[in-house]
């Protein structure tokens, strides 16, 4: 199988392995392993932040990180098409007491600073429940790995602070971002209060998650870990790992940048599917398929494409709305493109679109 699902199905790569065999541990509880200690400050002074905290999962990532900026009755603005609005079980409203205010996303994964400035509350008014957070996302998932500028991130992160807002940027996909845009990533996320990124995507590491800021919020982070569930006592072997993909992963990603231009193209070479191969910026390719009547396929449909495309061998999501995401990651080669082209434009003539 040629799995395009998620960058989340990547391999420890042998040197992590090996790493993880070899770590040096000790109880994080007590901030006493130094493999997490070192993986948490090569973080921190890699994205231009004070601190950095070691967590198992992007979702916890993001909710510690907004449970540690906003209290409870406090709003957070957040994009409509965001993950933390999305996927994450609206955890800061549920678990912070944090009603979400939804903003619209363009289809580039940018926000409306107008709807954002007209939708934040100073808490003057009783009816409405104070501003304390802004949400923003880079790359951006459901948008198919589009990336903000920094012209972008720094006119948001202006906004909000001009009105006493703190910046939460999930960040996930954070490295891809900054080598689409050229640019170091600490320059990227200079603006933003805190960042969470994940290991576990396109670097490759089997698990976890960092979220870096600066010292007094990484102390309110890690009591909010705590309070999560999410301390954790012998972690080096897994921070082994995140040693080893920001040393070495890194600047890989921009293999996969070009392996998903390469299977954009070729899925633009067929009339049944609609792709805007001009938005691929990242890893990721969206796009939908049109049924024999040339009109957009619907959920059903979409699932027996995605069904029949299994059969040939290659592994996709659906999202919704009739859209499907393909993700290249580590393990993804130029040859894996062409059999994974082969395979759609088979699914294609055995359906007869």
């Amino acid at each position: 199988m040629i799995d395009l699902r998620s960058d989340t199905v990547t391999l420890p790569t042998p040197a992590m392995r090996e790493a993880m065999y070899h770590a040096e541990v000790g109880d994080d509880v007590y901030h006493e392993d130094p493999t997490i200690n070192r993986l948490q400050e090569m973080a921190a002074e890699r994205l231009g932040k004070e601190a950095a905290i070691y967590v198992p999962s992007g979702t916890m990532g993001n909710a510690i990180s907004i449970l540690a900026h906003a209290g409870r009755g406090e709003a957070v603005i957040v994009g409509n098409q965001s993950h933390i609005y999305h996927y994450e079980e609206g955890g800061a409203s549920t678990l912070g007491g944090s009603p979400m205010v939804v903003v619209q996303t363009d289809q580039n994964g940018m926000l409306d600073p107008s709807e954002i400035q007209a939708n934040i509350s100073d808490g003057s008014d009783e009816h409405s429940a104070p501003s304390a957070l802004l949400c923003i996302e880079n790359t951006h998932n459901r948008c198919g790995g589009s990336v903000l500028s920094l012209e972008q991130v720094e006119q948001l992160t202006t906004l909000a602070h001009s009105h006493g807002l703190m910046v939460h940027m999930d960040g996930a996909r954070v490295f891809n971002a900054a080598i689409a845009l050229g640019i170091p990533v600490n320059t990227l996320v200079r603006t933003a209060d805190s960042i969470m990124f994940c290991l576990s995507k396109g670097l490759s590491a089997p698990v976890g998650s960092m979220v870096v800021g600066s010292r007094d919020f990484i102390q309110r982070a890690q009591r909010m870990r705590k309070l999560l569930g999410g301390g954790m006592r012998q972690a080096g072997v897994l921070a082994a790992a995140g040693i080893v993909a920001l040393e070495q992963m890194v600047d890989r990603l921009e293999e996969d940048h070009e392996t998903s231009k390469q299977l954009a193209l070729g899925l633009a070479d067929h009339p049944q599917i609609d792709i805007n191969v001009d938005q691929v910026k990242t890893n990721m390719v969206m796009f939908s398929v049109r049924n024999s009547k040339h009109e957009p396929m619907g959920e059903k449909e979409t699932m027996q494409f995605l069904s029949k495309v299994r059969e040939h061998g290659v592994l996709m999501g659906h999202i919704g709305q009739g859209k499907i995401r393909a993700v290249t990651h580590h393990g993804i080669n130029d040859n894996d493109i062409t059999t994974a082209l082969i395979g759609i434009r088979r699914a294609l003539i055995e359906l007869h679109m």
